[in-house]
């Protein structure tokens, strides 16, 4: 099959943490787990480039508390990403399902209210061992691959970012000479009614 002729720009995040600020929102809930998933995530921030005063790690009772903190940290725009850690694991009751979507669903309306990138790590396992595998053993560890999640989309949005301020002035030109040019303007010298009546009433008194 032949190359296709059209190379479009391709844009994309880089692996490399210089620059950038990580908030990382951790569930104490299953803390035996979600410490495992945490020590990843520093780990491939570190291993990026990455320096401790780049990243700071806030804790929360469970994994519902993780969307309302995450947001918060996100609306004070210090950081480039955010990582939302935690571990829900299925009991005898329709907890699970209940905190496991909600979690998801307020992680989601987070981000795409903030516009900050949430790196959703939290494990929704059957068993402990379950877990266990995904934090470290057998599947690897989930927190090493949300922690270079989290690198690649903050230098991603840096990106977009610089391509949206280079766009905007040259949106505005182009208003500016054409769209604007053909408006039909109107005059500014006419006066508000209320001004206008005032002026007649004085003109009758006379």
């Amino acid at each position: 099959m032949d190359s296709p002729k059209l190379k479009p720009a391709n844009i994309k995040g880089e692996l490399s943490a210089a620059g950038l600020r990580v908030g990382v929102v951790q569930s104490q809930f299953n803390n035996f787990i979600t410490d495992r998933l945490l020590a990843g995530a520093l780990d491939a921030m570190e291993r990026t480039g990455a320096a401790a005063e780049q990243i700071e790690v806030v804790r929360v009772p469970g994994a519902l508390e993780l969307p309302v903190t995450a947001k918060k940290l996100a609306q004070t725009a210090r950081y480039d990403s955010i990582i939302c850690i935690g571990c829900v694991l299925r009991g005898e009751t329709s907890h699970y399902d209940v905190v496991v979507t909600e979690t998801a669903r307020g992680v989601q309306l987070a981000q795409l209210e903030t516009g900050v990138p949430l790196i959703f790590c939290v494990l929704t396992c059957d068993t402990l061992e379950q877990a266990i595998d995904r934090a470290g053993l057998k599947a690897g560890n989930k927190g090493y691959e949300a922690g270079l999640g989290a690198v690649e989309m903050g230098q991603l949005m840096r990106k977009i970012g610089k391509i949206a301020k280079v766009a905007a002035p040259m949106v505005g030109t182009a208003i500016g000479g054409s769209i604007a040019e053909k408006r039909d303007v109107p005059r500014n010298d006419a006066k508000p009614v209320e001004v206008r009546r005032g002026v007649e009433r004085r003109a009758r008194r006379r």
